[in-house]
């Protein structure tokens, strides 16, 4: 592959400001990369609309991504927009498209005969896609489905370690405090709150993250085709958002996500 291909940048975008805990893995793992982040942060969030809509949604992203910024790969970092478009996407663009699931499998796994508790979008947990992955990695009525919407909302908003998250997610998984095994985070805005998580549902609930899992997968796919950055310097990142000022609070919440890790 020529070198002007693996000097393109990877796109990587989500209904907003989630996906900024996947770039984060994907650039610990590919340091030197060039990167274009995109958040659809005007038509936030994703998960309580139909699979038609984000798929329109997703597909006019991936199409500026292309167009504007040549993209060598595309990492959808977001998990509705995963269940909902990838597949389609996929048979679209000849390009890498790489989506991202919840880690319900290692969860299930690790966990045989206790119960672990999956947040996510509403749309996420009634795709087709994901009670299948449930069907297939876990026991009868070992994964628990908690919808979260709210939680994308106030993360949007840059309250990530804010008063109104530890009561909203209090709230929300009172049922499961001391109970839960672990928790898959079915969200790529939901490791924002990672912290608040674990404290309200105690030491003994492993948090489980998908995005280790998909940006090896991405590094995997560009060296099958030949197409990894080989620049010895650190790559750029350019933050690119549909609101206004959203590309300004992705670069501040990235900054503060990295500073945690």
């Amino acid at each position: 592959m020529s070198k002007e291909c693996a000097d393109r940048p990877i796109g990587v975008f989500d209904s907003g400001q989630g996906g900024l805990t996947v770039l984060s893995r994907l650039v610990d793992l590919m340091p030197n990369e060039d990167y274009v982040f995109y958040g659809d942060s005007a038509n936030a969030p994703y998960g309580v609309k139909s699979k038609e809509e984000v798929y329109q949604l997703a597909k006019r992203v991936v199409d500026e991504l292309i167009d504007k910024h040549q993209v060598k790969a595309v990492m959808i970092a977001c998990n509705t927009a995963t269940s909902a478009a990838a597949d389609r996407l996929r048979r679209e663009y000849s390009l890498p498209i790489i989506g991202i699931e919840p880690a319900v499998k290692p969860a299930a796994e690790e966990n045989p005969g206790r119960q672990v508790v999956a947040m996510a979008t509403p749309l996420t947990l009634e795709q087709d896609k994901f009670n299948q992955l449930v069907a297939e990695c876990a026991e009868p009525g070992q994964v628990l489905k908690v919808p979260a919407p709210k939680l994308v909302e106030l993360i949007e908003k840059g309250q990530t370690d804010s008063p109104a998250i530890y009561q909203y997610l209090e709230e929300l998984l009172a049922p499961y405090v001391g109970k839960a095994a672990g928790v898959v985070l079915g969200c790529t805005h939901f490791p924002f709150a990672k912290q608040a998580i674990q404290e309200i549902l105690g030491p003994q609930a492993k948090v489980y993250d998908g995005a280790i899992g998909a940006a090896a997968e991405v590094k995997r796919q560009l060296a099958s085709r030949d197409e990894l950055n080989a620049s010895s310097q650190p790559g750029q990142i350019l933050f690119e958002n549909s609101a206004p000022a959203g590309a300004y609070l992705s670069k501040r919440l990235y900054a503060l996500y990295r500073q945690k890790q």
